[in-house]
């Protein structure tokens, strides 16, 4: 082989080097960037959960506040029925107070006019 040869076999060898590390420096390039931009997103999400999980614990807190569990509720319709029941009871005895004083009232006499 001559001089020549060499110089161009090196040179072949070379030129694949240079192209498989400019290769392989794209690749890299590329996936740094998806890195970075994953990174990005992950620490978006990261924050967007975070105030999510905040407010859902101040609506929490506002429901326990405003709004009445269904014990309490449970309770507060029996107190209701009971005062209801209360009421009916004293408007039934007072009909029947009513219909002793009219029964027991003597009753007018009708006379005959001839």
């Amino acid at each position: 082989m001559t001089g020549a040869e060499i110089m161009a076999v090196g040179g072949f060898f070379v030129l694949l080097f240079g192209f498989f590390f400019g290769l392989w420096k794209y690749v890299d390039a590329k996936i740094g960037a998806a890195k970075t931009e994953a990174s990005a997103a992950a620490s978006a999400a990261s924050a967007m959960a975070s105030l999510a999980r905040e407010e859902l614990a101040a609506h929490r807190l506002h429901v326990a506040e405003t709004y009445v569990s269904k014990s309490g509720l449970r309770e507060q319709t029996e107190q209701i029925m009971g005062a209801i029941g209360a009421v009916k009871d004293a408007v039934d005895k007072m009909t029947m107070r009513v219909d002793r004083i009219v029964e027991n009232q003597s009753k007018p006499r009708t006379t005959r006019s001839s």
